[in-house]
């Protein structure tokens, strides 16, 4: 990374389709189970596409107060289980030390749409007078990442980053880079998103962007597959804690992994489909490299975007192809969405756990539903099962509407 202060993980939490926490999550993941299941949140019954990865058995009366349920959207809620599990993992609880030097950066889509769509049906059938006042404080983006500094009494830097389906991984990145630069000695990133709702749903479909495999949820989602139809809309929230390294050293608290590289750029190609050749994810993957100092055969384990949708698919494909050359062939590549689904700006955050985790534990999670895999996709997924792996250095990749290209490189802790 640049800058002096080198910078680690030491605190991690999430909520997902897969699981209330971490360690659940994860368990879920390499066993290989699909947190696909047909919608919950509202009837979709005669909707095109009537699944999703809701995050189930969700209670916010775990994590916030029964009034700040009432009041908050639920993107804020994810948010606030998934930070404080992480800042109860770094040992930053029940007070954190000089809360002047740690920040909040959390990236989300959608941000408040629920409190939006809400607030609409009742503006046109109840009028004006209906309206909450904590309407604006549902929906605004910057709401996840204000309400956890305030619940904690954080007051380091603090941003909320919109960036499509990349915007958790440029926050994880930008909050490293505050960290390197000396603005804060510890963030607290990652992202949220509350997005199975009629909206966002009933938006992605009109774009024909989901997979319609209605009748078999659990195998709906099927990056690299050769019969992947569009990705599975997902919610869930991911947090981790990056600290300056010595400062987590003098802590005497575990490192996860190290964050040595992180690299940021853009299509400047179409709205939503990337070029075929995928040359802003090449770029984006080749600047992280060169941000982490290393070379592409130091990489051993790739967590992909792989959403399953046909053109993205492909494209990062040609991308690693085109950063890797015939190593790609003894990469250990992962695509976990086939498990959680697409959870859209929170996407990022929670693969970057992933990644960790894999680092931490040497091991590659599997990608399920690969019964036929697109030869024209990457070669070495990791197809199945769950593998035992070296891993070193490993990268976490999130691409987004608007040509968004993100990528963040993980190396295994040396203390």
């Amino acid at each position: 990374m640049r800058g002096e202060r080198r910078v680690v993980v030491t605190g991690l939490g999430m909520v997902s389709p897969l699981g209330l926490n971490v360690l659940d999550t994860w368990r879920s993941l390499l066993a290989g189970h699909s947190g696909i299941r047909p919608i919950a949140a509202f009837d979709a019954s005669q909707w095109p596409t009537r699944i999703a990865g809701e995050v189930w058995d969700f209670d916010p009366g775990a994590w916030v107060s029964p009034q700040e349920a009432r009041r908050s959207d639920p993107f804020i809620q994810y948010a606030m289980a998934a930070s404080c599990q992480a800042l109860e993992d770094a040992k930053l609880l029940p007070e954190p030390e000089q809360p002047e030097r740690i920040g909040v950066f959390l990236g989300t889509g959608v941000g408040g749409i629920g409190t939006i769509e809400q607030a609409v049906h009742k503006l046109t059938d109840r009028g004006v007078r209906h309206i909450s006042p904590f309407t604006v404080t549902g929906m605004a983006h910057n709401m996840a990442s204000g309400a956890v500094a305030v619940r904690w009494g954080l007051r380091g830097p603090n941003l909320s980053i919109g960036s499509a389906c990349a915007s958790s991984t440029h926050a994880i990145g930008m909050a490293a880079r505050s960290i390197c630069y000396g603005d804060a000695d510890a963030m607290l990133s990652g992202g949220a998103e509350a997005s199975i709702t009629p909206i966002v749903v009933a938006s992605f479909s009109a774009m024909r962007a989901l997979s319609q495999h209605n009748d078999e949820p659990e195998s709906a989602s099927r990056p690299w597959h050769t019969a992947r139809d569009g990705f599975v809309v997902s919610a869930g929230a991911g947090a981790l804690l990056l600290e300056e390294r010595e400062r987590a050293l003098r802590r005497g608290v575990h490192i996860y992994a190290e964050l040595v590289g992180f690299a940021a750029t853009d299509d400047g190609h179409h709205i939503t489909m990337p070029p075929e050749d995928g040359a802003g994810a090449r770029r984006a993957m080749s600047l992280a490299l060169t941000d982490a100092a290393i070379l592409a055969e130091d990489i051993q384990h790739i967590n992909a975007h792989a959403t399953s949708t046909p053109r993205g698919d492909a494209a990062e494909s040609h991308a690693i192809r085109a950063v890797f050359g015939k190593q790609q062939e003894s990469l250990a590549l992962s695509a976990t969405k086939s498990m959680t689904g697409h959870m859209l700006g929170a996407a990022g955050a929670v693969e970057a756990i992933f990644t960790v985790l894999a680092i931490n534990d040497q091991v590659a999670p599997p990608t399920i539903n690969l019964d036929q895999p697109d030869p024209s996709c990457v070669p070495d997924s990791v197809s199945g099962q769950a593998r035992e792996w070296p891993i070193r250095h490993a990268i976490s990749n999130s691409f987004g509407f608007g040509g968004t290209n993100s990528v963040l490189i993980f190396r295994r802790s040396d203390d």
